[in-house]
């Protein structure tokens, strides 16, 4: 309970200078972990970058952990807004599947390619809480449910059971995306590896395949 306390703001800003001071020190957190990674991004370096004072600083963020947690949620909120708004255009548009698969694909890629440095230090470098890793599971699950119904939608989609389709289809672009920025292959493009991705995960959705349907 104590570790968890520690992570949470001290303070909520509500006033617009204060906005704005702790929109700095976030940013300036930022910048501080890409260049000297999270064991040497000291919250004196954060605060000096920042133009602050550590005491300015403490008095929102407790530790380094909090302004890490900050990071990382702010990271996960930017990334479901988005695929929420495009799970909303594509319900209402309803575009051919491969436009559709490749618009979600598209916008992680994008989304992720924004900050690499601080994507690797987040979610490969830096020690986030299990609350985090735990926000994070009930958002994605909230989410493929919400695409299952889109699927649903789709006369070509053969798959039988969509929910675990749509659960694949998640964690697979993630997963890939993830892997890509974290460890990049010179020789694959991220175009290219966009376009394999939506035609897996196409052939997948459209095969009626003979262990899908429990036939061997």
């Amino acid at each position: 309970m104590a570790q968890a306390k520690s992570l949470k703001p001290r303070k909520q800003p509500r006033q617009e200078r204060s906005r704005a001071t702790v929109k700095a020190i976030l940013e300036a957190a930022a910048q501080v972990f890409c260049r000297y990674g999270y064991a040497e991004g000291t919250t004196d370096r954060v605060a000096e970058r920042a133009g602050v004072s550590v005491g300015s600083l403490y008095q929102y963020f407790p530790n380094k952990e909090s302004l890490l947690l900050a990071l990382a949620n702010f990271h996960m909120e930017e990334g479901f807004d988005l695929l929420e708004r495009l799970l909303c255009e594509s319900t209402q548009q309803k575009p051919p599947l491969p436009i559709m698969l490749r618009r979600f694909v598209e916008a992680l890629m994008e989304l992720h390619l924004q900050n690499p440095d601080l994507h690797r230090v987040l979610f490969n470098e830096a020690p986030l809480p299990p609350s985090f890793s735990k926000e994070k599971e009930t958002r994605e699950h909230e989410l493929s449910l919400k695409i299952v119904n889109l699927l649903a939608s789709y006369e070509e989609v053969q798959v039988m059971n969509l929910p675990l389709a749509s659960y694949i289809l998640v964690q697979s672009v993630e997963g890939l995306v993830h892997s890509y920025i974290i460890y990049p292959v010179a020789k694959i493009e991220a175009d290219e590896l966009i376009g394999e991705v939506v035609e897996m995960m196409h052939r997948y959705l459209t095969s009626a395949s003979s262990l899908q349907s429990g036939k061997l």
